[in-house]
């Protein structure tokens, strides 16, 4: 003879089956309650569009092709990539909580700009997170392993000398982010890289970078990896903090 509780399982377990996936009992309670929905199969195609949107948004802000004080509509951008206003929408929305854009109502995004507040201010961030870590790995990394960084340093240049800026600003943060990741703390590559990009929305004014201020700034990408190869910690240091603060 069956106990009470096995056999009202085993009759709840057969009934509560269905195409989608057995019901799902309430603890105690005796309600069946439906099954999960199953995750749509688009979401990650989805999600891929998303990202590329954005990636492509991020180099119209970089060249200058989305300018400052311009209000965009997200139909329009979206005819312009050939996707649909929804990953558009969901791109600027990103953008926006990164201080890049800003949302009017009725019309779409306004490219905003950094102010001269926010450079400094995102510089003071950078240089008080990037320039300690990379100066305890000129203490303790070997000569050589600062060679693996080289290619990265040359693309910088590479990028900066044909004033490709929307080329030059992923260069930029390649080896950024290659540098950081050196120190195994994933944690600071996720933050300063989200504090990099930021520095890298165009000014308020308007203005953008040269090629020769580009090439400038990627060419003390070489020097400092020349300083940190010779393990001249207050080369290093310097140059670190000029780099990241533009002074």
């Amino acid at each position: 003879m069956e106990r009470n509780g096995a056999s009202s399982a085993t009759r709840t377990g057969t009934a509560g089956t269905s195409a989608t996936g057995p019901a799902v009992a309430a603890a105690g309670s005796g309600i069946e309650r439906p099954p999960l929905p199953v995750r749509p199969r688009s979401l990650p195609e989805r999600h891929s569009v998303r990202s590329q949107v954005l990636a492509a948004l991020r180099d119209a802000l970089s060249s200058g092709e989305l300018a400052c004080g311009e209000t965009y509509s997200a139909p329009a951008l979206a005819d312009r990539y050939g996707v649909s206003p929804t990953p558009v929408r969901e791109a600027m929305q990103q953008l926006a909580s990164e201080g890049a854009v800003e949302v009017v109502p009725n019309r779409g995004f306004r490219v905003t700009g950094r102010t001269p507040r926010d450079i400094s201010e995102l510089a003071e961030i950078r240089a008080a997170l990037e320039v300690p870590a990379i100066t305890r790995l000129a203490r303790t990394l070997p000569p050589e392993r600062w060679d693996e960084l080289r290619p990265l340093a040359d693309a910088t240049v590479t990028a900066a000398s044909v004033g490709d800026r929307a080329a030059y600003a992923e260069a930029d943060r390649c080896f950024h982010r290659a540098l950081l990741g050196l120190t195994g703390n994933r944690q600071l590559v996720l933050v300063a890289e989200e504090l990099h990009r930021r520095s890298q929305s165009p000014a308020a004014n308007g203005a953008l970078p040269g090629t020769a201020e580009l090439l400038a700034d990627a060419l003390e990408h070489s020097a400092l990896l020349d300083a940190l190869r010779r393990r001249d910690l207050v080369v290093t240091e310097q140059l670190a903090r000029e780099h990241l603060t533009g002074v």
